[in-house]
């Protein structure tokens, strides 16, 4: 009996997820999971809310009930993304059928047939390493890279490597952050090889209206937020972008390594709209930030302090660094706090940055410039990593910058920026508060500018 149900749904993908899994696909998830029963790689780039994590979990499903001794490999750029997301996801999937429970047992980063738990299983992989999704050769084998245009070319040439049975499959899905690598070449150079989707948020019965129009507001509706994160588009990247998109993305996909100095930094606000944000980092990896508004300098002072002695205490150290944007509101918390600091005998050093003032570096115009481009030197390094904040992301993705007449690059104004994008940048501003260098003169930008006449 099971054997014949096991034949009826082998390439009738839709119909296992509607009476096994006892759902009703959207237009578009029938579509791919169809072409899945045909074609052996299937690319979809999308906005964000779409349903392509069910639509894996469905996949990884199907292939394990209907294919004997198989293996599907997962993956994506970090293990929260594998084992939080798409494996709490298939867990989901798996208890909404008696049937499948029975068969299959659901562990933390394995799901196997109860009867052959070694030979018949899927597999949740770090991408951290090309190795950790090598040596998979079996007839049948399906591969399934999620968030995949933040997984790296080598670890896509060790999957591709085991592509090479009649029955070996590859269901690569993702929002499209990247105008390179493996993902951006399956829907260009590579486009012959693969069964290909978009879906945009806005065409999508799942994404709330208000979300789309709030992001084509904010951001502009031919922004790289918006193409990336509603319509499912690849980024352009604006020749005046100062941080693209694509390596915001990336240091939200890296794991963190909490190894190094603590330094803090702090954007001010009092009263209005504006958030006062704490942004904390341990060397090159940014911590979740604290954000707070209409709350008093002293109030914010306090917070501060707490959150300074916490993490020294978390990570035993024995100094911290905090830079506070001391303009306007903000030189009467950089006061107070080396005031408490010295009250309760804790080595921090208070920095007062000044936004307006001398940049050490003679091209750029003033130190906010200068600070700005020292920390898109980190993104284009490789060096730093984030928490993912959609808020924040888009912040750093949408600042520009000019050239001056004397030649110098200037940060586009903060007023100019809330006037085009309808709030204040401070998340992205306390971040690069505490990655500012205050101690260092940076180096000039590392690439090229059309405009400029010093290189």
């Amino acid at each position: 009996m099971l054997e014949q149900i096991l034949k009826k749904f082998r390439d009738e993908p839709v119909e296992f997820v509607r009476k096994i899994l006892h759902a009703e696909p959207d237009e578009w998830q029938a579509d791919a999971l169809n072409a899945l029963a045909r074609r052996p790689r299937i690319a979809i780039r999308s906005g964000h809310g779409v349903g392509k994590t069910a639509l894996e979990s469905w996949a990884i499903c199907w292939f394990l009930f209907t294919r004997p001794f198989c293996k599907v490999p997962c993956t994506a750029p970090t293990r929260d993304q594998v084992n939080n997301i798409l494996w709490s996801e298939i867990s989901k999937w798996l208890k909404r059928s008696e049937l499948l429970t029975e068969l299959f047992e659901w562990q933390k980063t394995k799901i196997c047939f109860r009867a052959q738990p070694e030979r018949w299983a899927a597999l949740a992989k770090s991408a951290a390493r090309p190795e950790n999704m090598a040596g998979f050769h079996e007839e049948h084998l399906l591969f399934v890279l999620d968030e995949a245009s933040g997984i790296e070319d080598g670890i896509f040439e060790a999957i591709e490597g085991a592509l090479t049975t009649s029955d070996a499959k590859l269901l690569i899905c993702g929002n499209p952050t990247r105008n390179s690598g493996f993902f951006k070449r399956a829907f260009f150079e590579d486009r012959e090889l693969y069964a290909t989707f978009k879906v945009s948020s806005a065409d999508s019965g799942r994404v709330a209206n208000e979300y789309c129009k709030r992001l084509i507001k904010q951001y502009g509706a031919d922004s790289d937020v918006v193409r990336v994160r509603v319509l499912g588009e690849f980024p352009k990247t604006e020749a005046d972008g100062l941080i693209a998109l694509e390596l915001v993305e990336a240091a939200t996909n890296r794991e963190p390594v909490y190894s190094g100095e603590l330094v803090i930094g702090v954007d001010v606000a009092r009263f209005g709209n504006d958030e006062t944000v704490i942004q904390p980092r341990i060397g090159n990896s940014a911590l979740k930030f604290e954000s707070y508004r209409r709350t008093d300098l002293m109030t914010t002072v306090g917070k501060i302090v707490a959150k300074t002695a916490e993490l020294m205490k978390k990570f035993s150290l024995g100094r911290a660094t905090v830079n506070v944007d001391d303009d306007g509101v903000g030189g009467g918390v950089t006061d107070r706090l080396r005031e408490v600091f010295g009250e309760k005998n804790l080595r921090v050093e208070v920095n007062g940055c000044h936004n307006g003032g001398k940049a050490r570096d003679p091209h750029y115009a003033n130190w906010a410039t200068e600070s700005w481009f020292a920390l898109r030197d980190r993104f284009v390094s490789g060096e730093i990593t984030l928490p993912k904040d959609e808020v924040l992301t888009a912040q750093l993705a949408t600042r520009k910058y000019r050239l001056t007449s004397l030649d110098k690059l200037i940060l586009e104004e903060k007023s100019a920026y809330k006037k085009r994008a309808g709030r204040s940048p401070d998340r992205a501003d306390a971040l690069v508060l505490a990655f500012a260098p205050t101690a260092t003169v940076s180096s000039p930008p590392s690439f090229p500018l059309v405009n400029s006449y010093w290189r």
